[in-house]
C-alpha cells in the first residue's frame, strides 16, 4: 500500500505526464492541410477577405486550402462545415448572413448558429450607412422620419433581395421609427444602386465601402452610419445613435468557426494565429481597401456576438414575417 508521500509523488508524476501529453498534442496540430470553406463564389469581397486570412495562416500553420462552396445564399457551404468532423481541419469563413440572418429567415435550415458551430475568431467588421437620393428633401434621419410619416407608402427602399442584410436593416429601421416605407427587392446589389442613383427608389442601407464613391460624387446623400462611432471615411455623417435611433446598428461582420465539438487547444491555437495576422500592417491595409476593419478578440467574444446577432435578426424576421423557402 502506498504511503501518503508516495501517492503524492505518483499523482504529481501523472499530472506532469498529462501536461506533457497535452502540450505535445497541441504542438502536433496541424499535421495535415486545413480546409477553409467560403460559402460564396470566388472573386467577391468575402472570398478576397478569406484568402487574406488563409494565406496568413498558411505561413504559420502550414497548408490552408480555401474551398468555395457556394449556393442557396451561403447555406450549402455552411451546412457542409456544420456536418464535418470537428477535428480542426474543417473551418468556415462565416459572417452576418450565414450565421445570423439566414438562420432567422430560411425555413428548414438544418443548422443552428449557436449549437452547430465552435466559434474560433472574429476577423473583421464593415459598417452600413443609410443613404437617400438627393431629390428626397431631407438631410437627417429625423427629417427622413418626418417626411416618410407625412408621405406614407411613398418612400421606397431597395435591397439585394428578400432576407438580405439591407432588407432586414430597412425593416429594423421601420420598426424602430414607425415609418411606412415600402421594400423593393432586387436580384443583387448592383440594380439597387442603379435605380437609386436614377431616383427610381428613394433610400437604402448598404456597406459604406460600396456607397462611398457615390456619396463623394454627390449622387447619393448619406444620412447616418449604422455604427456606434462615426466612420473616418465619412466623419461629417452622424451615427444612428446621434440621430436618435440607437437600436439601428447594422454591420457586416466575418469570422472563422468550425463544427461544434472542436478541441479547445485547436481553437486556442487558431485564435492566436488569426489575431496575430490581424495585427499585421499588411492585413490591416488590405482590409481597409475592402472597407473593413480588423476585429481582434477571443473565441468567447465571437460566440457572444453570434448569439446576440442571431437573436436580434430572428426577432426582426419574426416581427415582420420575413421568410425564405
Amino acid at each position: 500500500m502506498l504511503t501518503k508521500r508516495q501517492a503524492l509523488i505518483a499523482f504529481a508524476g501523472a499530472a506532469a505526464g498529462l501536461a506533457v501529453s497535452g502540450a505535445a498534442w497541441a504542438q502536433s496540430y496541424p499535421n495535415k492541410p486545413i480546409r477553409l470553406v467560403v460559402p460564396f463564389p470566388p472573386g467577391g469581397p468575402t472570398d478576397v477577405m478569406a484568402r487574406l486570412i488563409a494565406q496568413r495562416l498558411s505561413s504559420t500553420l502550414g497548408s490552408v486550402i480555401l474551398e468555395n462552396k457556394a449556393g442557396a445564399g451561403g447555406t450549402i457551404g455552411t451546412k457542409a462545415v456544420a456536418a464535418a468532423e470537428p477535428d480542426g481541419y474543417n473551418l468556415l469563413f462565416g459572417g452576418t448572413s450565414t450565421l445570423a440572418i439566414n438562420p432567422a429567415v430560411y425555413k428548414d435550415l438544418r443548422y443552428d448558429p449557436v449549437t452547430s458551430f465552435a466559434p474560433v475568431a472574429m476577423v473583421s467588421t464593415s459598417p452600413f450607412v443609410l443613404v437617400v437620393h438627393p431629390s428626397v428633401p431631407v438631410h437627417s434621419v429625423g427629417e427622413l422620419v418626418g417626411y416618410a410619416k407625412a408621405n406614407p407608402g411613398k418612400v421606397n427602399f431597395g435591397s439585394a433581395g428578400v432576407g438580405t442584410t439591407p432588407h432586414l436593416a430597412g425593416e429594423l429601421f421601420k420598426s424602430l421609427t414607425g415609418v411606412d416605407v415600402v421594400h423593393v427587392p432586387y436580384k443583387g446589389g448592383g440594380p439597387v444602386l442603379t435605380d437609386l442613383v436614377a431616383g427610381q427608389i428613394q433610400m437604402t442601407f448598404e456597406l459604406t465601402a460600396v456607397l462611398l464613391p457615390l456619396i463623394r460624387a454627390g449622387k447619393l446623400r448619406a444620412l447616418a452610419v449604422a455604427t456606434e462611432e462615426r466612420n473616418p471615411d465619412l466623419p461629417e455623417v452622424p451615427t444612428m445613435i446621434e440621430s436618435g435611433v440607437p437600436g439601428c446598428l447594422v454591420s457586416s461582420w466575418f469570422g472563422i468557426v468550425g463544427p461544434a465539438g472542436m478541441p479547445l487547444h485547436v481553437i486556442d491555437r487558431l485564435n492566436l494565429e488569426i489575431n496575430r495576422g490581424l495585427r499585421s500592417a499588411e492585413i490591416v491595409a488590405s482590409l481597409a481597401q475592402l472597407g473593413s476593419q480588423p476585429k481582434i478578440g477571443t473565441a468567447q467574444e465571437f460566440a457572444t456576438l453570434i448569439a446576440t446577432e442571431a437573436q436580434r435578426w430572428r426577432s426582426v424576421a419574426k416581427s415582420t414575417a420575413i421568410a425564405v423557402n
